[in-house]
């Protein structure tokens, strides 16, 4: 029977009551459409933002390709400040563009590798230097974490909107009320201020 009441008592807006008003048949509309906003359009907006992102790992993919580099120094130790899973340092290599044309730049290596040392690097079309591309599990992350983040943001976003107007409806209704109570107080023989 509890249950029953509460469920009445929230949705009491929605019954034909004589003080329910017309500022609270708007209001809960509102609360219904924001709710359903926020809920098809976080859901719109998380699919778009991981699908954004998911291309943009796929266009990574396609546009790198891995080149053999040679070190033109001793790469340097490990330095005590590198966090314990940073396993590379940074080195001066040389490489070739797919023209034939030697490069020069600094890459990530393995600590204390020689001088003359092949090591992997990533080139764009042109032979410029660029990051690893993602793997697959650090795509598929990338890709739900903008997913959740668009759509928290877009779900935030109606909610603030549908706060807003919330706020000024009770504005409203406070005034309402206000008359309401002067009119009341003039019929009953009071003095209003």
């Amino acid at each position: 029977m509890a249950r029953t009441r509460r469920t009445t008592v929230r949705l009491w807006r929605w019954r034909s009551n004589p003080l329910r008003r017309r500022v609270d048949v708007v209001e809960a509309w509102l609360v219904l459409g924001a709710w359903l906003c926020a809920l098809v359009g976080g859901l719109i907006a998380g699919l778009a933002a991981a699908e954004v992102v998911s291309r943009s790992v796929d266009r990574q993919r396609e546009e790198r390709r891995p080149v053999t580099a040679v070190l033109t120094e001793n790469a340097p130790e490990r330095s005590p400040t590198q966090s314990v899973g940073d396993d590379l340092v940074w080195a001066t290599v040389r490489w070739k563009t797919p023209d034939g044309t030697p490069r020069t730049g600094e890459a990530q290596v393995k600590p204390e590798a020689r001088k003359g040392t092949g090591t992997t690097v990533w080139t764009d079309r042109h032979g410029t230097l660029m990051a690893k591309p993602l793997n697959d599990a650090e795509a598929v992350l990338q890709a739900v974490s903008a997913g959740l983040l668009a759509a928290t943001g877009a779900g935030g976003a109606v909610w603030l909107a549908a706060w807003t107007v919330r706020v000024r409806l009770d504005r409203r209704r406070m005034r309402d009320w206000d008359a309401e109570w002067e009119r009341a107080d003039l019929r009953w023989g009071g003095r209003t201020g």
